[in-house]
């Protein structure tokens, strides 16, 4: 009898635990450009580049300003892991050593994804991340973070 009440238990902990995992720590994120910028469309290593300041123009030569979430912002996380495949520590030792040599600044940050979306829709050379739910007409998604 134990066993079996053991069992039902482990059975519906683990149904919880699966239901959950799909969703846990995954948002549906979309890079940013302004409505008023000429680019339509990035791949995702055009955009790690720039975040990366390994490039700071579109491919159509115009320039190319990003703009991050904070640091310890969950989205900000998930945007790196997925863009640019780099943990939030692999990050932070990525920007000590490109300031330290000279070669990069890490992009200026902004409380949150309004803050983005207003930055970026204001300036058509910069590019940004916010969640889908945050978009509107001022800015234009060229690239689903997946």
């Amino acid at each position: 009898m134990f066993s079996r009440k053991l069992q039902a238990i482990v059975s519906a902990a683990a149904v919880l635990l699966t239901a959950n995992t799909g969703a846990a720590g995954t948002s549906d994120l979309v890079v940013i450009v302004s409505a008023r910028a000429p680019v339509t469309a990035l791949r995702s290593d055009q955009v790690a580049d720039i975040f990366l300041s390994e490039a700071n123009r579109f491919p159509d030569g115009s320039e190319a300003v990003a703009i991050d979430q904070g640091v310890g912002s969950p989205l900000r996380d998930e945007f790196y892991d997925r863009v640019a495949r780099r943990s939030p520590a692999l990050m932070k030792a990525y920007w000590t050593k490109m300031i330290f040599t000279g070669r990069g600044q890490p992009p200026r940050e902004v409380a949150n994804s309004a803050a983005v979306r207003k930055l970026v829709a204001d300036n058509p050379g910069m590019i940004g991340y916010i969640e889908r739910s945050a978009l509107d007409a001022s800015v234009r998604p060229v690239l689903a973070v997946r």
